[in-house]
This record gives C-alpha cells, sequence and structure tokens, in this order.
C-alpha cells in the first residue's frame, strides 16, 4: 500500500511485474482506492493499495514435516546435523573407498561421517550456499557471489491485532519493509526490519534488541497512525541471505547451473531469502526441469542452451507461487 502519492507509481511498477510473471485472472493484483482501503481494513492509513486475492499464510513446520515426510515416502533419506566439509568434480566418474557411498557420480559431497556420490547435486543451503559451494574442489571461484546477510528484527503486538489481513508497506531498498503480518492463531507482528552483518562469518545470534522498537514505531505509525505506546514488545529474529551489499540495488533470486559454473548436475540457489518458502515448489520444479533438460543433454554440449530451453518451458507451467514473487 502507498502512504504517500508518489508511492502510487512503485505500486503500479509492482502490478505490472505481477502480470509480466503470469499473475492473472482470479489472482492478479488489483488497485484499491482509499476508502476501499478503510473498508477491508479501518485502521490502515493509506491513499491506495494493491490487492492480492491469492496471497495467504502457512504453518512453516508443519510445512516443512509435509515435505519431509513425502520426500522419505518416495525413498529420499533425510540426514540432519550433517554439515558439508568438502567437496569435488569428479571429471571422471567416482571410485569408492572406505566409508564412501559411492554410485560412480560426477560430484562427492563430503560431511564428517560420510563422502557421497552422485550424478546431480542441489545446492539450496540458505545462509551458507555461498559456503558450500566454495568447498567444492572444480567450482569456478569467480562463479561464488559474494555473501552478505541482513539479520531481519521482528516486534510483536501486546494486544489484538487491528487487521485481518497482511498489509505490505511499498517495499525499501533492501526488504519488503516493515510490514504486518497476522499468525494462525490471531496474533499480529511486525518486521523485518533490515540490520546488516558487517561480518557475517563472526559470531551472532538472534537476539532483538528492544531498543530496535523506536524504529519500529515510526514505521508502522506510516500506515497504522493509531498505533498506542508501549504496544511494542520484542519478538523473533530471522536472517537473509543477500546478494547484494548494504546500498547497492537489490537482486533477485539467482538459479546458477552449469552454464554459469560449467559443472555438470551442479545447480546453486544464492540468495534465497524469506519469499523462497512462499515460492519454494516452483524453485524446486524450476531446478527438475534445469537438470531434467541436462540429463536429455548428456554431459556434453551447451549448458546454457540445456538451461534455456528448461527455464522456457518452467515458465510456460503454471507456477503461480513464483510468478507471484
Amino acid at each position: 500500500m502507498a502512504t504517500e502519492p508518489k508511492q502510487l507509481e512503485t505500486l503500479e511498477t509492482l502490478r505490472q511485474k505481477a502480470s509480466a510473471n503470469g499473475l492473472a485472472g482470479e489472482d492478479a493484483l488489483r488497485w484499491l482506492s482509499a476508502d476501499e482501503v478503510r473498508t477491508m481494513e479501518p485502521e490502515v492509513s493509506s491513499v491506495g493499495a494493491l490487492l492480492s486475492p491469492s496471497t495467504g499464510i502457512v504453518d512453516v513446520h508443519e510445512l516443512m514435516l509435509a515435505l519431509q515426510g513425502e520426500a522419505e515416502a518416495h525413498g529420499a533419506t533425510v540426514a540432519l546435523s550433517s554439515p558439508v566439509v568438502d567437496g569435488c568434480v569428479l571429471r571422471g566418474g567416482g571410485g569408492g573407498g572406505s566409508g564412501t557411498a559411492t554410485a560412480g557420480g560426477r560430484l562427492r559431497i563430503s560431511t564428517a561421517d560420510l563422502d557421497l556420490e552422485a550424478d546431480e547435486v542441489v545446492n539450496c543451503a540458505g545462509l551458507e550456499a555461498t559456503a558450500v559451494a566454495g568447498a567444492i574442489a572444480g567450482v569456478p571461484r569467480a562463479s561464488l557471489p559474494t555473501a552478505h546477510v541482513a539479520k531481519g528484527n521482528y516486534f510483536g503486538l501486546a494486544a489484538k491485532s487491528p487487521f485481518s489481513m497482511l498489509v505490505y508497506p511499498v517495499p525499501e531498498a533492501a526488504g519488503l519493509g516493515v510490514h504486518a503480518t497476522v499468525d494462525l492463531a490471531g496474533r499480529c507482528r511486525f518486521g523485518p526490519d533490515v540490520e546488516w552483518l558487517a561480518d557475517p562469518t563472526a559470531p551472532w545470534d538472534y537476539v532483538v534488541d528492544p531498543s530496535r522498537a523506536d524504529s519500529f514505531y515510526a514505521e508502522v505509525r506510516r500506515y497504522w497512525p493509531a498505533l498506542p505506546d508501549g504496544a511494542l514488545v520484542a519478538d523473533y529474529a530471522g536472517a537473509r541471505p543477500k546478494l547484494q551489499a548494504p546500498g547497492e540495488p537489490a537482486r533477485d533470486f539467482v538459479v546458477q547451473t552449469e552454464a554459469e559454473h560449467g559443472v555438470p548436475g551442479l545447480v546453486n540457489l544464492f540468495g534465497i531469502e524469506s519469499p523462497g518458502l512462499t515460492s519454494s515448489m516452483a524453485l524446486a520444479r524450476l531446478v527438475e526441469a534445469v537438470l531434467s533438460a541436462s540429463a536429455r543433454g548428456g554431459p556434453s554440449g551447451s549448458g546454457d542452451g540445456r538451461t534455456r530451453t528448461a527455464v522456457a518451458a518452467w515458465l510456460a507451467s503454471d507456477d503461480s507461487e513464483l510468478n507471484s514473487r
């Protein structure tokens, strides 16, 4: 939503981008006038907004358990607390050894207890994705993005939620802005802000600094002027992998394939921050399409051509989760 007229242009740009990405029909973003916003959310102060009819909320832990259950039902093994320590590209295929599970693959990934060889490896390690890719000998270092981390703090509302739906201000340069979310229990939280970590490799924690509440009051009152003093309480924090440094323009997700790094069978997902959960199924279908196209083309040939074919096929499908992002 826009809290001042000059922001309406930004909203129109978002609407056009959503339309270009295939968000249409009942799911299309539609304009709301200031009066329509007041009718739907009487506490919100705005000069206009976009309504996203297909936006909703989900229990993240239940989603993760459901995905794990489906994966295991189809033969997958989930190995927790098994961090990758190194790996290598096996140009000529694999060879076993003590403590090795091998299928003669093109890539070897090692943990403290196991060497695993595979034809295909998908690196979706979130905050550690760049580090994991960098630990694989044979992956060109020039293909790896610089890792940046932005901590995101949330404050809860110590009162009944004044909103019935999610309320988002116009996005800022490094994030979605301090928006209002209502969970499945009806509790309202505000966040996240953007707290850049100077050294992502140094120890840090998820503790919310209560003094950051001052900036939250200012941001939330832009669209909810009636926010009472003392109503915000420190809640929780998360961390987001960023591909841009502080002050640089925001960068989108990167799905890196053989076309970029030259390693058959390896797909790296970089900069997948929180909207990646919403679009996780669409991202999975994209990765599957890329790997399927690569398998059909064999280990030689133009990886770039195969990737273009896979992405074109995926874009022609109805992946509204990722299109809406």
